[in-house]
């Protein structure tokens, strides 16, 4: 049952990746789309689903924290081998994104299938918590923490269209107001066509050139990702005593592959661009095996 559930997220993966190696629609096609789901469709998707997630119960604080804690603890293992086995700031800057980064419209697709709009709400509070860590931490590890990490860090806060969905969404939710004449409906159908498109987009954004160097590295980081990190993200909704339905979503969250945006990122901040593209290409093709692996584990 479970197969039956996510193969189809994956097929749209698949198909994003045919539709852009026959060159259909355009070589154009592929950038406006990922631009216009990330600053407009996926927003939407974010403000629908926090604006009816119940903030106001002080349980809810409980999956913030072990979205959390499973970040930190996982960022801070990376830093402690760092210390062990040095690596400049372009190579771990990947490696850290490899792990601690998420492919959003993966986890929302997969988390709507299999929790519905309940999962949906619960999905938001932990991109509300999550998405901002993981961006300052990115930054930092990009940049070797030097002077120029603060500015990056408050525009790349400030900047990013999920982080300002994620707070007017909660902003709402916390003052349990409507949005008037009809917009929640019009965010509605907007959302609607948010995670087909972002699949598409995640198959188009596949380089499989990219694995053709640093192959110890990448499956390492793979194994890191996909294995170990929903086995610390599920540790984590034990000790914090999550219920199954929020436990689901954490665990949901720390088992997809790592966001293809990573890639935007560390080109633009003169990381190793090859090899976060190679970890990109590598845990979406090694997660259509391991998620259904981890969820089934999970679930049983």
């Amino acid at each position: 049952m479970l197969i039956v559930t996510i193969w189809p997220l994956f097929a749209l993966i698949c198909l994003g990746f045919v539709l852009m190696r026959s060159g259909f629609p355009g070589d154009g096609f592929w950038p406006a789309a990922e631009r216009l789901n990330y600053f407009v469709m996926f927003p939407a998707l974010l403000v629908a689903s926090l604006v009816d997630a119940p903030v106001r119960d002080p349980a809810i604080l409980r999956l913030g924290g072990a979205a959390v804690a499973a970040i930190l603890v996982a960022a801070g293992a990376l830093a402690a081998v760092r210390l062990w086995r040095p690596v400049p700031a372009a190579r771990f800057g990947p490696a850290l994104q490899g792990v601690i980064r998420f492919n959003t419209y993966l986890g929302l697709a997969i988390t709507a299938s299999l929790a519905g709009s309940e999962g949906l709400g619960r999905a938001a509070i932990v991109l509300a918590v999550a998405v901002p860590l993981v961006n300052v931490l990115s930054i930092l590890a990009l940049t070797g923490g030097g002077g120029r990490a603060g500015g990056r860090i408050v525009r790349g806060v400030l900047g990013n269209p999920l982080i300002l969905a994620c707070l007017f969404g909660l902003a709402l939710a916390l003052l349990g107001a409507r949005l008037p004449f009809g917009l929640d409906a019009f965010l509605g159908l907007v959302a609607q066509a948010s995670l087909p498109l972002g699949l598409l987009c995640v198959g188009a954004a596949l380089r499989p050139d990219g694995l053709r160097a640093d192959a110890v590295a990448l499956a390492g980081v793979t194994a890191l990702r996909l294995l170990a990190v929903p086995a610390l993200a599920a540790g984590a909704a034990w000790a914090f005593g999550l219920p199954p339905v929020e436990a689901l979503v954490l665990v949901i969250f720390a088992a997809i592959p790592t966001a293809p945006t990573a890639y935007v990122l560390t080109r633009q901040l003169g990381g190793d661009a090859t090899y976060m593209a190679g970890l990109v290409t590598l845990q979406t093709l090694a997660s259509v095996v391991t998620i259904p692996l981890v969820l089934a584990l999970v679930a049983g």
